[in-house]
C-alpha cells in the first residue's frame, strides 16, 4: 500500500510540474506579464524587465524537477527543490485567493484558466503530496544508478525545456489559447450570442439595528422578501455591493477599444474591414524593436501602393509619445490607441504583426518571422 501511494504522488506530482512548465513555456510573455502583476502587489517592480526571463526560469525549473523526480534522480536534491517551489506557488495563489488582488495565478497559462481558489486548492493537495515525498525520499528508486546516464537524461531534459522556451519568445507560442489565434473572426468574438445566459447578480446590503447595533448582511431578494424595509430599526448602512452568484456566457473578447487621438472611438471600422488591411501591435514603443519596425513600415508602404491595403499601428503609449515616435520613424502607417491588455493578447510579440480580412485573423507573427513582401503578396495579397 505505501509503494502504491509512493509511486501515485511521484507520477501524479512529476506530470503535473512537467505539463505546467510546459504549458508556460508554450508562451513565456503571457507568464511574465502575470509575475508583473505580482511584482505590483509586493512593490518589487524593480524586477519587471527581468519578468519573462525570470519566467522561463521557473517554467524550466518545473519541467526540469518534475522529469528528474519520474526519473528518481537526486532524490534529496529534487525533492527539496520540489518542495521549495510548492511552498512559493502556494504563497503566490493564496495572496492571489485571499487579498483578491491577481484574478488569475496562470499556472497553467491560458489554456487551463483557473480561478485563485481553485489555484490554491490545487497547490495545497500538491503540497502534501510533495511532503509525503520529502518524508519518503529514500524510498524512491531511480532509473538507472549510471551516473553517466542520469547526467545524460538530465541534460537533455534541461537542454530541451530551455531551447522549447528560448523557440517560444523569440517567435509565436506553438499552442494558441488566447482569443486573437489565427482563424478568429474578432467582431464575433466580442459578441454574445443569443440566448446565451447572463451574468446574474445580488445586490447585498450591510444592515444595522439601531436598538440593539447588531449588524447583517442581506441580500436585496431577501430585503423586499421579509420586508425589511418596513422595521425602522433597521437601517442600510455603507454602499450596497455587488455580488455575481452565477456566472454567463464570457464574451472572449471584451476590453477591446480602438481609439485615434482624439479619442474617436475606430474598433468597428478597423476590425471589419472587408479587405485585408495589417495591423501592427507595438504595445509599448519604448521597448519596441526599432529595426523591425523599419522594415514593416517598408512592407505597409509596398502593400498599400500596389493592393491599397491599409496598415494601422496599434500602441498603448500616450498620444504624444506615439506621434514623436511616428516621425522619428517615418512610419507610413496610421496610428491608433488600445489598452495594453488586449494588444499583449493578440500577438506575443513587440512588435507582432496581423494579417485581418473582413475582420478574421488570416495569419500573424512575431516580427522576427514577417514575411517578405515578394511572399505576403504571393501568398495573400494577390490572391
Amino acid at each position: 500500500m505505501q509503494k502504491i501511494a509512493l509511486n501515485f504522488s511521484r507520477w501524479f506530482v512529476g506530470i503535473l510540474f512537467i505539463f505546467s512548465g510546459l504549458i508556460k513555456l508554450n508562451d513565456p510573455l503571457g507568464f511574465g506579464y502575470k509575475l508583473q502583476e505580482y511584482f505590483e502587489v509586493f512593490h518589487i517592480t524593480f524586477l519587471s524587465n527581468w519578468a519573462t526571463g525570470i519566467a522561463i526560469i521557473l517554467c524550466v525549473l518545473e519541467v526540469y524537477l518534475g522529469a528528474l523526480l519520474l526519473f528518481g534522480f537526486w532524490r534529496n536534491q529534487v525533492t527539496k527543490g520540489l518542495l521549495g517551489l510548492i511552498i512559493f506557488f502556494t504563497f503566490l495563489t493564496f495572496v492571489s485567493a485571499a487579498f483578491k488582488v491577481v484574478t488569475s495565478c496562470g499556472c497553467f497559462g491560458d489554456a487551463i484558466p483557473l480561478t485563485p481558489w481553485q489555484s490554491f486548492s490545487k497547490d495545497l493537495i500538491l503540497l502534501v503530496l510533495i511532503v509525503y515525498l520529502f518524508i519518503k525520499r529514500e524510498k524512491i528508486q531511480p532509473l538507472t544508478q549510471h551516473s553517466g546516464w542520469q547526467s545524460g537524461l538530465s541534460t537533455a531534459v534541461l537542454v530541451a525545456a530551455v531551447a522549447f522556451g528560448m523557440f517560444t519568445y523569440n517567435y509565436l507560442p506553438i499552442i494558441d489559447f488566447l482569443p486573437y489565434k489565427v482563424g478568429s473572426n474578432i467582431p464575433e468574438s466580442m459578441k454574445i450570442p443569443p440566448g446565451a445566459p447572463q451574468d446574474e447578480f445580488l445586490i447585498m446590503y450591510q444592515l444595522k439595528n439601531k436598538a440593539t447595533g447588531q449588524a447583517k448582511t442581506m441580500s436585496d431578494k431577501d430585503y423586499m422578501k421579509q420586508e425589511v424595509w418596513k422595521d425602522d430599526n433597521w437601517e442600510v448602512v455603507g454602499t450596497p455591493e455587488k455580488k455575481l452568484i452565477k456566472k454567463g456566457y464570457d464574451v472572449k473578447i471584451k476590453d477591446l477599444v480602438i481609439t485615434d487621438a482624439s479619442g474617436t472611438d475606430y474598433t468597428k471600422e478597423l476590425i471589419e474591414n472587408p479587405y485585408y488591411n495589417l495591423v501592427v501591435v507595438a504595445y509599448d514603443l519604448k521597448h519596441t524593436d526599432e529595426k523591425a519596425i523599419a522594415e514593416i513600415n517598408a512592407l505597409a508602404l509596398n502593400a498599400t501602393e500596389q493592393f491599397n491595403v491599409r496598415t494601422v499601428l496599434l500602441t498603448s503609449n500616450s498620444a504624444q509619445e506615439a506621434q514623436a515616435f511616428s516621425k522619428r520613424m517615418k512610419l507610413f502607417m496610421e496610428v491608433f490607441y488600445a489598452d495594453a491588455v488586449p494588444l499583449k493578447s493578440m500577438v506575443r510579440a513587440n512588435p507582432g504583426v496581423m494579417l485581418l480580412k473582413n475582420g478574421t485573423i488570416v495569419n500573424k507573427w512575431h516580427y522576427h518571422t514577417v514575411p517578405s513582401f515578394e511572399k505576403l503578396s504571393a501568398q495573400y495579397l494577390s490572391k
